[in-house]
């Protein structure tokens, strides 16, 4: 299992290697969250939150959720790990960007993600 240490570890090296331009108004930054978040969709608390883009009174800044991650992929490799850890950040980057675009188009596709898993599990 991936300590919290190491998964930082990751994700500085995955924020690192991205153009600085993306970061852009980014003034909250990119936090590890050592908690886990369910869905509020979630059947059986069976759909964990990986991460978020958040816009509050405190600024801009994206936030993953540790706990999450250990829960979804407790078992699969270390460059595995990486991968959905990468993944799930460059995500999020993209919710900032299209934010600062004024484009809602990756909010449309999140939202069509969990209509999909609701089917999936005899809803809607």
């Amino acid at each position: 299992m991936i300590s919290y240490e190491e998964c930082g570890e990751m994700l500085d090296e995955i924020a690192d290697k991205l153009p600085k331009e993306l970061y852009r108004e980014l003034n909250g930054g990119i936090v590890l969250d050592r908690s886990f978040r369910i869905h509020p969709c979630a059947v059986n608390n069976d759909l964990y939150i990986l991460g978020v883009y958040i816009r509050d009174n405190l600024g801009k800044r994206i936030v993953l959720y540790y706990g999450s991650f250990i829960r979804v992929f407790k078992n699969k490799s270390n460059e595995e790990y990486y991968a959905h850890l990468e993944k799930t950040l460059r995500h999020e980057v993209l919710h900032h960007n299209e934010f600062l675009a004024g484009c809602n188009d990756l909010v449309f596709y999140d939202d069509e993600r969990i209509e999909a898993y609701l089917r999936s599990k005899g809803y809607g």
